[in-house]
């Protein structure tokens, strides 16, 4: 079993921890908000003085959150998923059509507007 299926199958049976994760997902992104809205002016002056390492350190930083951001919502929205559906999904538009552009953003506006109606 993957361990996809196995977070899963976890979070349907305790779904208050699958809340706390979507919760603790939204405080991080605000939270993010928040410091970097409140500090920004000390962490400009914190990157002028050395702008490549310290770049490099907030870049880290940042990648960092937002993937701690998108794990979060992952864990928290694994119980709505469909038992007989696949852990890896994609929209049409990548396996196919990719020879044109239009083609592409049709196929992801019809991924966008049928991915909500598994979920109601």
């Amino acid at each position: 079993m993957s361990v996809c299926k196995d977070i899963k199958g976890y979070s349907r049976q305790h779904e208050r921890l699958a809340d706390f994760f979507s919760l603790i997902a939204v405080a991080l992104f605000f939270g993010t908000l928040f410091a970097s809205i409140t500090y920004h002016q000390t962490l400009i002056g914190w990157l002028q003085q050395d702008v490549i390492i310290h770049a490099a350190i907030a870049l880290g930083v940042l990648i960092l959150d937002v993937f701690l951001i998108f794990m979060f919502l992952n864990f928290g929205s694994a119980r709505f998923a469909e038992e007989d559906e696949g852990c890896f999904r994609t929209f049409k538009g990548r396996r196919s059509s990719s020879g044109s552009v239009g083609m592409m953003f049709n196929s992801w506006l019809h991924h966008m507007e049928h991915v909500g109606k598994k979920h109601r």
